[in-house]
């Protein structure tokens, strides 16, 4: 639904309001939360490390994410960021010294063939590398391959920086961090372009607890289980940003471009399960 909502929001407001807007409304949402329940936690020596490195390739990656689903299909560009544990598979072992299991393999050729499936055209005589192009070609699904990566690296170090505070205190960090960044961008055209965001007010603020209550979610798990095992089930929800796009949206192509996505899913739940 965040997809959805935040699709929406682009059709006639500037990204960076977009991004600015539901991360802070994300931060404002969650500190009563922090006060609420555990309290402001004691910040551990890595935390520093954390916030530099994790906000600053998060803001990359959430600008190019809110780029993507601007510029292109829905239904094309959101179910390729199900490739972050491919990249994990070397990230993780780096970073928070996680490594993979038998099935991780299987799982990876999946997740390929799967987004083979989803960028392939039903033109009779087209080349078998034409998918590869697709990908290759297509500026959303291209940005999209690059926050895949940089969610590969930003998801482990965000097990460092739950591990050296709280999952809630983490979670307003990079809302925070990504909000402050956004900020000057967003500003760029004036106050002008925030009040341009006044009418969609109610959904920005939807989205941004959409974003929140599922980051909070994430946060949480990766104190409980191995890194690739968390983002290989919230990867998942890859199949509804394809019904979304197509049923909500209209966007084309529905039965390649589920099927892909399935297959995707199938080699997340194998890496998250093996």
């Amino acid at each position: 639904m965040k997809d959805l909502t935040s699709k929406q929001s682009l059709k006639t407001l500037d990204e960076y309001v977009v991004l600015w807007a539901f991360m802070a409304v994300g931060a404002i949402a969650l500190l009563p939360v922090l006060l609420f329940t555990t309290g402001m936690p004691t910040f551990g020596p890595r935390y520093g490390q954390a916030v530099l490195l994790g906000g600053g390739l998060n803001v990359l990656a959430f600008w190019l994410y809110t780029r993507a689903i601007k510029t292109s299909d829905l239904s094309l560009t959101v179910p390729l960021v199900t490739l972050t544990p491919l990249f994990m598979l070397v990230t993780s072992p780096l970073i928070v010294q996680e490594y993979p299991t038998w099935g991780d393999a299987i799982g990876v050729l999946l997740l390929i063939g799967g987004s083979y499936v989803l960028n392939s055209k039903v033109n009779a005589g087209e080349s078998v590398w034409a998918p590869f192009r697709a990908i290759a070609t297509n500026p959303g699904s291209r940005m999209m391959l690059g926050v895949a990566f940089l969610w590969s690296i930003t998801s482990n170090v965000d097990k460092v920086g739950v591990q050296n505070s709280s999952p809630i205190a983490w979670a307003i960090t990079l809302f925070t961090v990504i909000s402050a960044a956004m900020f000057p961008l967003a500003m760029r055209r004036g106050w002008r372009g925030l009040a341009a965001a006044l009418p969609q007010a109610r959904r920005l603020t939807l989205t941004g607890l959409l974003n929140a209550t599922g980051v909070g979610f994430q946060m949480a798990a990766l104190m409980l289980v191995p890194v690739t095992q968390v983002i290989a089930v919230k990867r998942m929800s890859a199949l509804f940003a394809v019904l979304l796009g197509v049923f909500v949206l209209g966007e084309e192509g529905l039965r390649s471009r589920l099927l892909g996505a399935g297959i995707m899913v199938l080699g997340v739940a194998l890496i998250s399960l093996a």
